[in-house]
């Protein structure tokens, strides 16, 4: 089973970082929220938390927040990034090669297959 960390997970269903826990769910995939228990699911506290080295670290994040990051992430080398619509930057996906981290800019939910509509509020 893959494994996925989200970082802007949200308890609020309205949120795309919800929704997005919601998809890895119906998707199969072990998911992994940073913040507060967000459907069902115990979260943890920071990326130097998880439990495995995650398959995916899927970004809901602003820009400024995640490059605050970025040296967590280079020590927990996810297999991949994705950074979500409104997550991205120039200065971060500069950042993100400077560690050398791969990434890709696309919305993890249609990447799922699914429609953000799949899953309502």
């Amino acid at each position: 089973m893959p494994s996925v960390a989200i970082l802007g997970a949200s308890a609020n269903r309205t949120k795309f970082g919800n929704k997005a826990v919601r998809a890895f769910q119906r998707a199969g995939w072990r998911v992994h929220p940073r913040g507060a228990p967000i459907e069902s699911i115990n979260p943890v506290a920071s990326v130097g938390d998880l439990p495995e080295r995650v398959d995916l670290l899927s970004v809901y994040l602003p820009p400024a927040v995640t490059l605050t990051l970025v040296d967590d992430l280079a020590d927990a080398q996810p297999r991949s990034i994705w950074l979500n619509p409104g997550a991205e930057s120039p200065e971060l996906v500069m950042d993100l090669e400077r560690v050398a981290l791969p990434f890709v800019q696309q919305c993890s939910i249609t990447a799922l297959g699914f429609s953000p509509a799949d899953f309502p509020g």
